[in-house]
This record gives structure tokens, C-alpha cells and sequence, in this order.
């Protein structure tokens, strides 16, 4: 019965304990046995185990009988904390009628906390704040609850207080979620209405769709449509998610759940489709999510040729798997067919690589990172320019922008300084702080969004020791000198490495690169030089010295005339070598070109 139903996902900051949270809520309901137990129960990715992030949300069904009696179905989404992986949040708040908002009872409220929250309410979820972490000596719940109650302006009296790490608390949550979580309102009655949240590929049986029924019945046998994409199908299997798939006879409206229908392409379901009956269709389909808006771009290549296609398949398999990456054909003269990639950030694209070279075991080449900015032309033509590659001719422009961002730092008062030095190195505009508690701080700025996506963040933890916390929203377009940095190799223009900057950091950018690539770039038998330039002019240079042989060790006594006879033909030797040589940068050298040496 939907009124015995909970839906609810957790939302934290990232490592407040979001995961740890749920491993505990499947012992305490007894899903999982303590033989199959096994830390980060619903973080199933290699990557996400090494990093011990939480990259994509996972739906699990707990059945769980509270104090008096009654027997309730808990459909659980752990959900990312970190900002590049928002999406994912964003599309399971969607699902869900209810959100635990947990909070470190060390480090108190942060800038994904609050980021989160709004998130929420903006779904109109019930929130229930949790306060983690009790259990450590450097727990403060009293000044965390007067956080809660000044910068969320949630009643303190619904914080329910546990230790995810020793299950302290956990029966007291439970007991909250089943008071507190409305159960879902659909009617079973109505014609079948369900929307996709996610999906995976299953090599066996095809694509494997996860939903949430809305309104109607679902069962095996049923005709079905996906409305966005217009295709029928029969429901071969629907099922719950237990720790392993579970099949049900049927699934009715408010419950979360599977569906294999024998989807052999990956195209034909997405995120926010509506799944409705072939017979019986609905009027219209739900609300889908918000356009996804990649901010980092990145051209991706095979290392050789002939995986071209294998790389093309991958990128297909994990565009359904994750909703958020946006990518397209294109070509290099030096590094040939590729892809154009839209990220959410760096971090995105860093587990895009390695999911792609690990999962599909893909030898890949990235090009450096960029921002999309807007260039109006003297004809007052405007393009949009995400590859440097791309860029228009400088005496056809009359107009450069790049993108900004509204940043929010929390941290305590007392990195204040560094944090304001790093703001400024970084061209932040429009500084406000503002204290929001005993010795915490709020910091927020304009920034432009090229000068935060390569190591805004690490630097960030780094000078405030870790307790900084980094949120941020996309602004608007705001006038810029933006210049186009090309890198030469032994005279030879290198397209994947050229990158578009503002004009007072070109020549330390090109400086930084050049030395860069002189460590990775292996020795020939001949000088390269590496050079960095602006249009035709040289703003930077490096020299990769040459190999060179004895040639003049079997020559002793005797005439200097033969040493140097065997020296100038060396030489001739060499200058002719560098006339035809061709220099092959290694992947590493491409990766390098992005390090900043302060």
C-alpha cells in the first residue's frame, strides 16, 4: 500500500558520512546478512571504492517493521556530495519524497550542505537533519545544532543525532523516517506513469531501466512506451533493488524499482523520460529533469587508430550510465579522430578517463581542459568557442567573455588571508565574508570559471588544511582579454596542447608549459626546441638538448683535423635529422602542460 511506503535519498557534503550512513540502515533492517556484508555496500564502482567517493546515486529497497508493528518498504538513494557529480543529486531528489541532510558533528555546516538543502526544497522534500560523527572526541553537537538553526533555518528539535561509523542513533532515525517521510500520493488507478532515473547496460539482457512509479501499475508482459523517444517495448522483468536485482510480479504506483524490456540501444532511454502504457497512454508526460550544462571541455583521442570505434561504443555505454557527459565527433591533424567532451568539472573528467580505460581498457590522449567563452566578431556575429582549436582569427574580434561563477567558501576565520590571496591570484572579484558562527566564516566572490577548474579546489585544501568547503553556481558572461597560447614542438604547431588565456597569464602559462614538457618529452638525437607563442610571436622557450655519441673515442693521438672531420659530420648528420625527425609526445606530456608551479 503506497501509505506503508517511504521514499527518501541522503544528501551531505562530501565524506560527512553519507555512505558509511547507508551500510548502516541495511544492517539495522537486516537487507543484508552479516556474512555478505562488506563496506561501502552501495558504492559497486572500483573508483569509488579506491577514492572512497560516492560517483554515481544507488537505489536500494530496505523492508523495515517500526515499534508498532506496522511493516514499511524504505527505497533509499545515496547520492554524491561532491559539486561535479550535483546532476546526480538533482535527478534523485526527484524520486524521493523525503531527504536526510547529515551533517559532521566535527565540521559542522558547509558549502555543499547548504547547496543541497536548497536543492531540496526546491523539490519540496521533507528535510530531516541528522548530525553525524557523535562518536568522535572533536564532536561539537551543540554549537552544530545552533549552525542548523541560524544558517538552515531548520528546527533543532527534529535533528536526530547518530554515529554512522557504530550505529548509535540508527533505530531512532529509522523510527524518524517512517513519522516524518510523507508516503508517496499516486493512485494505482490512473494510467501508468513512471519516470527514468537512471539506467545501466547489462551485456545479457540489454538496457536495464531505473524508475519511480508515479501513478498506475507496472508487471511483466506489460506494452509499454518511452514518451520522449516515441519506442514500444514488453516488460520482460520489473523488480526491486535488494543488494542483487530482486523480480517482482508487479510494481504499483510510489515504489522504486527496475524494468528489462529488451532495449538493445542505448539511445532509446533517457534520464526523465516518462515510461507509460502502449494501451492506455498517459495524457502527458511528468516534468523530466533540468538540461544538464557541461562547463569543462576536453577532446579525447585513441592512442592508435584502430580503436576508434571501441572508444565511440564506450563513450555510448557511459553516456547512458551517466547522464551529464555531453560529447561529439572531431579531428586533429596530429592526434586524428576523436571526441569533444562536455564534464561537469575536473574531477568528472578525471573518472570519465579512468572508467573508460579501466571498464573498456581503452588507451586513451586528452587535450587540456577548457572553459566555453563567447566571442562577438567585428561583423557583431556572435560563436561560442570551447576548443582552442576553434578560436577566431584576433583581428576579426571585437568582443571577448568569459564565463564567471558565484563562489561560496566556508572555513574557520582563521584562513581568512590565504584563502583571500588565492581569491585574488585567481582575478576574484566582488569579495564579501560573513561570519556564520563562533569562528567560522563565509566567503563569497565572483571568479572566472577558466581560473577554478584546474586546481581551484585542491589549492583550496590546501591552504585551509582541509576545513575549506567549495561550492559554486554558473553567473554570466563578463568581458575579457583573452588571448590563444600555441605550443611548438620542433617548429611544428601541437593543437591538443594550444589553450585560450587571459592575456596577463599567457606568458607564465606558456613559460610553466614549455618547462613541463621538456621533463616529459623524451631526448632525440637532435635539439627541439619548445616554444610558446602568440600568433607570430614568441612569448617562451625551452631547448630539449640532443643525444650524442662519442664519435671521437677511437680517435686518439694524431691530427686534431680527424676529430673534427668526424665532429662536422655528426653535426650535418644532425641538422639533417631535424630537417625530417618527428618528435612523439607521450601521454603524460599533455598531462603535465595542466601542473602549476606557483
Amino acid at each position: 500500500m503506497p501509505r506503508h511506503i517511504r521514499n527518501f535519498c541522503i544528501i551531505a557534503h562530501i565524506d560527512h558520512g553519507k555512505s558509511t550512513l547507508a551500510d548502516r540502515l541495511l544492517q539495522a533492517t537486516g537487507t543484508v546478512s552479516d556474512r555478505e556484508f562488506h563496506d561501502l555496500m552501495l558504492d559497486t564502482m572500483e573508483i569509488e571504492q579506491e577514492r572512497g567517493i560516492t560517483i554515481k546515486s544507488t537505489a536500494v529497497t530496505m523492508l523495515y517493521t517500526s515499534k508498532n508493528g506496522m511493516e514499511y518498504e524504505l527505497n533509499l538513494i545515496d547520492t554524491p556530495g561532491h559539486v561535479d557529480f550535483s546532476y546526480e543529486v538533482s535527478r534523485a531528489l526527484a524520486s524521493c519524497e523525503g531527504a536526510l541532510l547529515v551533517i559532521d558533528a566535527a565540521q559542522g555546516v558547509e558549502a555543499q550542505t547548504v547547496a543541497n538543502l536548497y536543492k531540496a526544497m526546491e523539490q519540496n522534500l521533507t528535510v530531516l537533519p541528522v548530525i553525524n560523527k557523535i562518536d568522535l572526541p572533536s564532536a561539537n553537537v551543540l554549537e552544530v545544532m545552533g549552525e542548523i538553526e541560524a544558517e538552515l533555518g531548520m528546527d533543532v528539535d527534529e535533528v536526530v543525532c547518530i554515529s554512522a561509523k557504530t550505529g548509535e542513533g540508527v533505530p531512532d532515525l529509522l523510527e524518524a523516517i517512517v513519522a516524518k517521510v510523507p508516503a508517496p500520493e499516486g493512485r494505482d488507478d490512473l494510467p501508468l506513469r513512471a519516470r527514468v532515473f537512471d539506467s545501466i547496460y547489462d551485456p545479457y539482457r540489454g538496457v536495464v531501466v531505473y524508475f519511480r512509479v508515479v501513478e498506475g501499475r507496472i508487471r511483466k508482459g506489460h506494452e509499454i512506451l518511452m514518451m520522449a523517444a516515441g519506442e514500444e517495448y514488453t516488460v520482460e522483468e520489473v523488480g526491486h533493488f535488494g543488494i542483487r536485482r530482486e523480480p517482482c510480479a508487479e510494481l504499483s504506483a510510489g515504489e522504486v524499482g527496475y524494468m528489462i524490456a529488451g532495449i538493445k540501444t542505448v539511445e532509446d532511454v533517457r534520464s526523465g523520460d516518462t515510461v507509460t502504457s502502449f494501451e492506455s497512454p498517459a495524457k502527458k508526460p511528468l516534468a523530466g529533469y533540468e538540461e544538464v550544462k557541461p562547463v569543462v571541455f576536453s577532446s579525447i583521442y585513441p592512442v592508435t587508430s584502430e580503436d576508434y570505434e571501441d572508444l565511440a561504443a564506450a563513450l555510448e555505454r557511459l553516456k547512458l550510465n551517466d547522464a551529464s557527459l555531453i560529447y561529439e565527433k572531431v579531428s586533429s591533424v596530429g592526434l586524428g579522430f576523436g571526441f569533444r567532451c562536455g564534464f561537469l568539472g575536473l574531477l568528472h573528467l578525471e573518472v570519465v578517463q579512468e572508467r573508460l580505460e579501466r571498464e573498456f581498457d581503452l588507451a586513451l590522449v586528452l587535450t587540456a581542459p577548457t572553459v566555453r567563452y563567447r566571442v562577438t566578431l567585428t561583423d557583431r556575429s556572435v560563436v561560442m568557442v570551447d576548443n582552442p582549436v576553434d578560436y577566431p582569427d584576433p583581428a576579426g574580434i571585437g568582443l571577448t567573455e568569459e564565463p564567471y561563477i558565484k563562489a561560496s567558501i566556508i572555513m574557520p576565520d582563521r584562513y581568512i588571508g590565504p584563502v583571500t590571496r588565492l581569491i585574488l591570484d585567481r582575478r576574484g572579484d566582488n569579495y564579501k565574508n560573513l561570519y556564520v558562527g563562533k569562528k567560522r566564516v563565509e566567503i563569497t566572490a565572483d571568479l572566472p570559471l577558466g581560473e577554478v577548474v584546474y586546481d581551484f579546489y585542491d589549492k583550496l585544501k590546501s591552504v585551509t588544511q582541509g576545513y575549506g568547503s567549495f561550492d559554486y553556481e554558473i553567473e554570466d558572461y563578463r568581458p575579457s582579454d583573452l588571448v590563444k597560447v600555441d605550443i611548438l614542438v620542433n617548429h611544428e604547431k601541437v593543437e591538443a596542447l594550444s589553450m585560450v588565456v587571459h592575456r596577463d597569464r599567457a606568458r607564465s602559462w606558456a613559460v610553466n608549459a614549455c618547462r613541463n614538457l621538456r621533463d616529459e618529452i623524451p631526448r632525440q638525437q637532435f635539439k627541439i626546441p619548445i616554444q610558446g607563442a602568440i600568433g607570430g610571436q614568441i612569448i617562451s622557450r625551452e631547448t630539449i638538448t640532443a643525444l650524442r655519441k662519442d664519435v671521437t673515442a677511437k680517435c686518439y693521438g694524431g691530427d686534431i683535423t680527424r676529430k673534427r672531420k668526424l665532429l662536422e659530420k655528426q653535426k650535418a648528420g644532425k641538422k639533417r635529422m631535424k630537417m625530417v625527425g618527428s618528435v612523439a609526445i607521450p601521454q603524460k606530456a599533455f598531462l603535465a602542460v595542466l601542473r602549476r608551479e606557483d
